[in-house]
């Protein structure tokens, strides 16, 4: 009985750890609600959506307190929970309202604080925001996670993107300085409608990028040195035309932040 009780009890410690490499926690491996909307299955009180909707060159946008719980936003077309799977789910055509620095179209979370105010947060300390995604729809290419530049300077650049595309491959995108200039690198695949994770970690001058327990790091060059930062993540369409048909589908089964 006894060696019985300890085989169970290191196969349950194995299977946790190997949840947690693959950057599934308990929260995130909760059962999510279909009956609810994103905001009863997420802490989306850090949170605002932008929506392709709106005036040319102004998306709509929905706060942190019209998100959060479980009586919180919904969008049939743009942003709302999977009646099967529970996943908060995202969509962004090819056509579409964008932003002024932008060609393309999103449904797409941005990170806030939790007094309402926008977040902007500086490299020193640490800061990460991790996933569990899958996609079951892309055209051409589609930013599932960003770290973007905030308060500091001119630049309305990302620091990171993180990319998937139609055949699975997975890239991170790492932005070469404030003025622009990005360099890819490709960091796993993983087959159309399958779910997988990824946790980036911002670190001091480091870009740690995890991906199903696969990690590669980065230096972040030091003319980021003066910008504050913000985390975005869902469906940043990556291709534009006229049709309202193509685009991206991203459905999320978890989403934290923290920052230590």
């Amino acid at each position: 009985m006894r060696r019985r009780k300890l085989l169970a009890v290191t196969l349950s410690t194995a299977v946790v750890g190997a949840l947690g490499v693959l950057g599934i926690t308990n929260a995130s491996a909760a059962a999510l609600d279909p009956t609810l909307p994103p905001g009863g299955n997420f802490d989306l009180a850090i949170w605002q959506l932008q929506l392709p909707t709106g005036s040319p060159g102004s998306p709509d946008t929905i706060s942190p307190a019209k998100l959060k719980g479980a009586s919180g936003y919904n969008n049939p077309t743009y942003f709302w929970t999977d009646k099967n799977d529970g996943s908060m789910t995202f969509w962004a055509p090819e056509k579409g309202v964008t932003t002024p620095n932008s060609n393309y179209a999103r449904s797409e979370l941005r990170e806030m604080n939790r007094d309402g105010s926008a977040a902007n947060w500086s490299l020193s300390g640490n800061h990460t925001l991790s996933a569990q995604l899958r996609i079951p729809s892309v055209t051409k290419n589609v930013c599932v996670g960003q770290v973007h530049l905030g308060t500091g300077g001119s630049s309305t650049k990302p620091l990171l993107e993180l990319y998937y595309r139609p055949n699975g491959d997975i890239y991170i995108g790492t932005e070469n300085s404030p003025a622009g200039g990005q360099t890819l690198h490709k960091v796993g695949n993983v087959a159309l409608g399958v779910k997988w994770t990824y946790v980036i970690n911002v670190t001091g001058n480091k870009i740690n990028l995890t991906v199903n327990g696969s990690k590669t790091s980065y230096t972040i060059p030091s003319s980021f040195n003066p910008y504050k930062q913000y985390f975005k993540a869902g469906s940043y369409n990556q291709s534009s035309s006229d049709s309202t048909s193509n685009g991206a589908k991203v459905k999320f089964y978890s989403l934290t932040v923290s920052h230590g």
